[in-house]
């Protein structure tokens, strides 16, 4: 199914991402994602990222989402962002751990 990005509501301090969902030859579905704003700032999680990780979790799910009305939870939040630390911790450890540079070689006295 492929997913497309509507936009989103706000009331307070929840937010409502709004999809459509398009499969060959099936109607449109639409869902609603919604997120508690709170959470993304505990995660230390931007706001921005808010759509990509609605369309993971509706993407994610093991067969066709049936469920129009999902929540991103502090458990989806939490996952992301430790993935993203693992991720980020990687890629310290390869920078430190790649090739050295040799010290310039003086010109020889000839």
């Amino acid at each position: 199914m492929e997913l497309r990005y509507l936009g989103f509501d706000q009331k307070q301090n929840t937010r409502t991402y709004k999809f459509d969902g398009l499969a060959n030859g099936q109607p449109t579905v639409h869902f609603m994602v919604t997120a508690d704003l709170a959470l993304f700032l505990a995660n230390r999680i931007g706001i921005q990222e808010g759509p990509t990780l609605c369309a993971q979790k509706l993407s994610s799910a093991p067969e066709p989402a049936t469920d129009t009305h999902l929540e991103l939870t502090n458990d989806d939040l939490r996952a992301h962002a430790s993935a993203r630390s693992m991720a980020e911790a990687r890629k310290a450890e390869a920078r430190r751990m790649g090739p050295r540079r040799r010290p310039p070689v003086p010109p020889s006295a000839g």
